[in-house]
């Protein structure tokens, strides 16, 4: 009886958060060897030399092995700091400042809980990422979802018009997960002056800063002019440098920000793991040419996959990308994507992200990821997922 009552008063507020799907589809993966991963958005390349060669050097001092500062070690932010003027054209003076984080993950969470109060809104551009509206709900916070237009472009007209007394910071990601679309600079530029204008923060997340094509360029609101106290960037290094599991990300905060962050993250974390930190001030040293001689590669397998694709237009649609590794599928079906995408997996062993987790209630979607796979692969896995869709659509 005890045990039942304690299961009826625990985790109230974790019953509101949705539950993440990637691990579920990794276990239909498990469950059904030689399946072709088109799910999680991982690069297949790894760190880069000067990245491993720094672990030795933080190994070389006993020091290391104690806590280091809340926001950083001194040399890795000074490096974020030179990257972010030279790269983001974002230069670091007296209004802002950078803290390292546990990935850009953990850079939103520290967001949210340093701006907000029970009850706030936050509005997040739709199909948006799935971490930002369970972080958003997690904190008694209510996400308040605006679409974007049909090539999945910001729509700053509704974005204002969805503020209210309680709205306290507008979400934008480009390159965009799950979409693969780059917002435009003239977009960005329009929603950061929104939220200037209206006392409201600007939360840019960047992590696929580096993952452009076409010629399209990335562009940091945080590098208009008077953007510093109101605009809040993230950035990773999980994508570009092949970090994903040393959980290594930045954020560039209005200065007064700073403590109620450091707040958050001490509590959380004390300070973020400093042979990563170490690992990372390599990477960055290494700097964006590592990932550059990766994107020819992961360029070929993306024009392949979209040639692909096009087969099938007449069972799906994709929209227009220019960024990211992602493509964002619609599939013309009654079918759900959870239904599908668990098919998929089960007859044809390919698997994919069911839309409905980016906040997508309506139709079936479908997330593709190929920045982990090499073109044969790649290749293999389109095939299997257009004979797929053609005989279960």
């Amino acid at each position: 009886m005890k045990d039942r009552q304690l299961e009826l008063n625990s985790n109230s507020r974790m019953k509101a958060v949705q539950s993440p799907l990637i691990p579920v589809v990794g276990e239909w993966i498990r469950q059904n060897p030689g399946t072709i991963s088109l799910g999680q958005g991982v690069v297949s390349y790894p760190p880069p030399p000067e990245a491993i060669a720094a672990v030795t050097e933080f190994l070389a001092d006993p020091v290391n092995h104690k806590y280091q500062a809340v926001e950083g070690i001194p040399d890795l932010r000074k490096a974020i700091e030179h990257k972010l003027n030279v790269e983001n054209k974002i230069t670091i003076d007296r209004d802002n400042c950078v803290v390292v984080t546990a990935g850009s993950n953990m850079a939103f969470m520290n967001a949210i809980l340093a701006i907000t109060s029970a009850g706030d809104e936050i509005i997040l551009n739709t199909p948006y990422y799935f971490n930002h509206e369970m972080a958003i709900t997690m904190a008694n916070c209510r996400p308040v979802l605006v679409p974007t237009d049909k090539n999945y472009q910001l729509q700053p007209d509704a974005i204002a018009k969805a503020i209210t007394s309680k709205t306290k910071a507008v979400v934008t990601i480009s390159p965009n997960n799950p979409t693969g679309v780059v917002y435009s600079a003239s977009d960005l530029a329009k929603v950061n002056q929104i939220c200037r204008e209206r006392g409201i923060y600007h939360i840019s997340d960047e992590a696929y800063e580096y993952f452009t094509y076409e010629g399209v360029e990335h562009f940091s609101p945080a590098s208009l002019p008077e953007s510093e106290s109101h605009t809040i960037s993230l950035f990773s290094l999980s994508k570009a440098y092949g970090f994903a599991s040393w959980r290594i990300g930045y954020m560039v905060i209005p200065q007064h920000l700073l403590m109620p962050v450091k707040k958050v993250q001490d509590t959380n974390l004390i300070c973020p793991p400093v042979i990563s930190q170490y690992a990372a001030l390599g990477a960055l040293k290494a700097g964006v040419s590592y990932c550059c001689q990766y994107l020819p590669a992961i360029t070929l397998v993306r024009d392949d996959c979209l040639q692909r694709l096009t087969l099938i237009r007449e069972i799906c649609t994709v929209a227009k990308t220019a960024g990211a590794f992602y493509f964002f599928l619609k599939i013309n079906t009654d079918i759900s994507d959870f239904e599908l995408a668990k098919e998929l997996i089960q007859k044809y062993k390919v698997a994919t992200i069911p839309g409905g987790t980016f906040g997508i209630d309506r139709g079936c979607y479908l997330r593709v990821a190929y920045g982990a796979l090499q073109s044969d692969t790649a290749r293999d896995g389109i095939q299997r997922l257009v004979k797929g869709l053609q005989e279960i659509v």
